[in-house]
């Protein structure tokens, strides 16, 4: 089960490094460069490029702090280290991320269903976050890890967003608002209904032993 998460780790910091370094080469702050090419009538408004790089420059640093907190031994090795890593990924989502998600959802123009599906993520993503806070200031650490799970399954969503995307564009046209929709409901819905599978067969586990 060790070697399991350990590999595990493995994959996400595979998936997630270029990721990562793709959001970083946007701190030249070039409001035409690469993706942003595309979004100059957004960015016009002066409301969708800072939260562009409010969310993407976070989210980065948030989804590689994410997996180092889920490694299996890394986060109990390292505690105080392992907290300040926790409050930086709490503010990120809280403050930075999230909110700028939230606000680029409206630029998308893709029809309702894509609207409404990153809406409704960024939702989840900041509750479930906030409650993963509450629950570790009250000391309920079985509470707060279930709800940073919950937290950290959206964050991935931004790899299995562009993954999803990736293979995808092969064989549909992303263009069409119904066939970019399904994938954006599907770039965090499946990772959610699998982080409760994953903790309905723990509290099996602890209900059994």
């Amino acid at each position: 089960m060790k070697g399991l998460k350990n590999l595990w780790f493995v994959v996400l910091v595979i998936l997630a490094m270029p990721l990562a370094i793709n959001a970083l080469a946007y701190i030249n702050f070039d409001p035409v460069y690469g993706f942003l090419r595309l979004k100059q009538q957004a960015i016009a408004t002066g409301f969708y490029l800072p939260a562009y790089y409010a969310h993407v420059l976070a989210a980065a640093l948030i989804l590689l702090i994410g997996i180092f907190q889920l490694h299996p031994t890394l986060g109990l090795r390292w505690r105080k280290f392992h907290r300040t890593l926790g409050k930086v990924y709490v503010g990120g989502v809280l403050f930075v991320s999230a909110p700028g998600a939230l606000v680029m959802s409206f630029f998308i123009n893709r029809g309702p269903l894509v609207l409404s599906s990153f809406v409704v993520q960024c939702t989840l993503w900041f509750v479930f976050t906030w409650l993963a806070y509450r629950h570790i200031r009250t000391g309920n650490i079985q509470a707060h890890r279930q709800w940073m799970l919950r937290s950290f399954a959206l964050t991935l969503a931004a790899i299995t967003l562009r993954l999803y995307v990736f293979v995808s564009s092969w064989s549909f046209d992303l263009g069409q608002p119904e066939a970019y929709a399904t994938i954006a409901w599907l770039s965090w819905l499946p990772n959610l209904l699998i982080c409760e599978w994953y903790l309905n067969v723990r509290r099996k586990q602890v209900v059994a032993t």
